[in-house]
């Protein structure tokens, strides 16, 4: 892989969340959300993996998208209920052990060990 198409991968991703940034900030909060929730990032991952490496990686990479997006949700839920209680960052951090306890959950449960 060269670096002018790894550098293409960046730019897009930096695109998706600076057009996610723009829509909070400038519109209104609900349309950023729609935006983040769209599954442009996956798409993308998944047109790159299939370019790459074929069918059957970019079929596990879906597969693996649909389980892995159960801590993502347990991730904002539990930051929406937590921001209600405290400071925004104490929040995060709150969200992101919910999020590694449901990744580790997930991970056993997929990977059946």
């Amino acid at each position: 892989m060269d670096w002018i198409y790894t550098f293409l991968k960046f730019l897009v991703g930096g695109s998706v969340i600076v057009g996610v940034t723009y829509l909070a900030q400038g519109a209104d909060p609900r349309y950023g959300g729609i935006l983040a929730a769209a599954p442009i990032m996956t798409t993308l991952a998944l047109l790159f993996t299939y370019s790459e490496t074929g069918q059957e990686a970019t079929r596990q990479l879906a597969l693996g998208s649909f389980w892995f997006a159960i801590p993502s949700v347990l991730f904002l839920v539990s930051l929406w209920f937590l921001m209600g209680r405290y400071a925004f960052l104490p929040s995060l951090g709150g969200a992101f052990g919910v999020w590694g306890g449901a990744l580790l959950v997930m991970h056993r449960i997929v990977m059946g060990s």
